[in-house]
């Protein structure tokens, strides 16, 4: 014990000795002497010594020009863009290679290209941090985005579904995207023990901005002191009448009978908020907010009288990802006083109502219903507050970093033989900063489900992928929950890397008593306040310029 700790020091010192200049390496290692060489190897065994793939880390952190942390993050992140540009090139050639096989797989393969797309555009993004005075927490930032990565490309080989696809899949696995995520989780890694060993000697990787506006400013509902008080408004009273950017109305009292179209009217190189009232009706449409339409605020009569409606789903032959009824790729996205619906069933299978994949993406009083698959929390950081969410399989699902916070979870009657889960995380990697939050909320049955409450299994999480993460604080949970609380997902897969864990809930089902061995039962508060708003979402940073009220740590005492 006592050596390892001493080993741990001096990596600690050298990575210190990197962070201020000491260990500067050029390509042909000419000028530099033995010292320096000895010194950037072991800072380089320090990095590696807890990632996944040694020998890839070596080999990638070894010929690095070393003068400060970034630089080992940046040579990954190189490495990783390479891959991807790999990725996408295949992507495009198998697409063209297949153009005559049959329609699921030429979906999976225009999927693969959008998502790949996006995924370049995440890693050009991260590049901006290192520059950007602004950003308050580098390594937050960097695992942000890294993490969304990761996610675009197993999403891309999710749409391979059936055994027909899985040749091309495979193809396209093997050829490039297991290099994207192994690359993309080192850069995770990297990024990970860097900031870790620098805490340790109470430095940082951080960049403070030159002014920081607190949640400690709130007036007496909550709100944060500075945010306008038309927004404040806006966003507290759902009667308020306030000026839009465009109005939508079936009865044609608006400029727009249909919401895409509204949408679609945002004006190129809009500034600041651009501001959609969708007056009460149902409006039967598929809806994409594409990135380009950063900071809309979408907003109608309430989640009972303004509805966005659809029914596609899996067993009609659409891919998971297609199937949303509305989904939402741009940053900054607000919603409030909608509904968003997938009125396929049970029988329909997967059958989306929401898709989110914008980073700081907020929903506030609005309703995502559905059966299997409602929610689908695709990627990045995403808060729901007072919002209601229904479903029966895996209704709250994805890859993202997401708080849901007030808000009623209601499990619906599923189909024969179909047992309820309510959140199946995608966290792929171990030091990806995404899972599922669920706090102060109540999950309660439908009241079709009453009756046999007792007698359909219903479970709070599953393990999708190898890390999957929901943590449940402060909520009321049903006497309908099963004692044992957690599903595995085939056989013992992922039950020794997987992290399901409580903290303060209450209600009969809440009792962890007989909880499975393999969850990590009742959190200390300490260990639960890691996923609280403020360090879950690094909250301040972006959620009080939404004005919707939040609590920023436990609402209980």
């Amino acid at each position: 014990m006592e050596k390892k700790t001493i080993g741990s020091a001096i990596s600690l010192i050298l990575v210190v000795g990197v962070t201020i200049g000491i260990v500067v390496l050029n390509d042909d290692k000419k000028g530099v002497t033995n010292e320096e060489l000895n010194t950037h190897s072991k800072t380089v065994d320090a990095l590696c010594q807890n990632t996944d793939d040694n020998k890839l880390c070596h080999e990638t952190l070894y010929p690095v020009e070393a003068k400060a942390p970034s630089d080992y993050v940046k040579t990954v992140m190189k490495h990783s863009m390479n891959s991807l540009i790999k990725a996408f090139n295949m992507s495009d050639k198998l697409n063209v290679e297949n153009n005559n096989n049959s329609v699921g797989i030429k979906m999976a393969l225009e999927d693969c290209k959008d998502l790949l797309e996006f995924a370049i555009d995440e890693l050009k993004a991260s590049n901006i941090v290192f520059s950007d005075k602004n950003k308050n927490d580098v390594a937050a930032e960097l695992k942000n985005w890294l993490g969304a990565v990761i996610a675009y490309a197993q999403s891309c080989l999710d749409g391979f579904n059936t055994d027909g696809e899985k040749k091309v899949q495979s193809q396209l696995q093997t050829g490039s995207l297991d290099n994207v995520e192994k690359l993309t989780a080192l850069a995770l890694d990297v990024v990970t023990g860097i900031s870790e060993m620098l805490a340790s000697l109470n430095l940082t990787l951080n960049v403070k901005p030159t002014s920081r506006r607190l949640l400690n400013d709130l007036d007496k509902d909550g709100y944060p002191i500075w945010v306008s008080i038309k927004d404040r408004k806006l966003l507290a009273n759902r009667d308020l009448v306030v000026k839009p950017n465009a109005v939508v109305a079936k009865d044609g009292s608006g400029q727009f009978k249909n919401v895409l179209d509204a949408i679609n009217a945002y004006p190129k190189k809009h500034k600041g908020r651009y501001i959609i009232y969708v007056k009460a009706g149902t409006y039967d449409e598929y809806i994409i907010v594409d990135k380009k339409k950063t900071n809309i605020l979408l907003y109608g009569d309430g989640p009972t009288k303004t509805i966005i409606t659809g029914s596609k789903n899996f067993k009609d032959g659409v891919k998971t990802l297609r199937t949303a009824t509305f989904s939402t790729q741009a940053e900054n996205f607000i919603a409030k006083s909608i509904a968003f619906e997938n009125t396929a069933g049970p029988e329909g299978h997967q059958a989306v109502a929401l898709r989110v994949q914008g980073d700081r993406s907020t929903f506030f009083d609005c309703a995502m219903h559905g059966y299997q698959d409602t929610l689908y929390a695709h990627a990045h950081r995403q808060f729901y507050r007072n919002c209601e969410i229904s479903g029966t399989v895996d209704f709250i699902f994805g890859y993202s970093t997401t708080l849901i916070q007030n808000s009623k979870i209601i499990v619906r009657k599923p189909g024969p033989n179909q047992q309820n889960i309510v959140v199946a995380d995608g966290t792929v990697q171990k030091n990806m900063p995404t899972g599922v939050v669920l706090q102060n909320c109540e999950i309660v049955p439908e009241k079709s489900l009453i009756p046999d409450r007792l007698n359909v299994k219903s479970y709070l999480a599953r393990p999708w992928k190898a890390y999957s993460r929901a943590i449940f604080i402060e909520n009321t949970i049903g006497d309908f929950i099963q004692p044992d609380g957690f599903l595995p997902w085939q056989g013992n897969q992922f039950l020794n890397t997987c992290y399901f864990a409580e903290y303060g809930n209450n209600g009969v089902g809440a009792n962890a008593k007989n909880r499975v061995k393999w969850g990590r039962g009742v959190l200390q508060k300490n260990v639960a306040a890691q996923y609280t708003a403020e360090q879950w979402l690094q909250a301040d940073t972006w959620l009080p310029t939404t004005g919707i009220p939040y609590q920023t740590g436990f609402t209980r005492a």
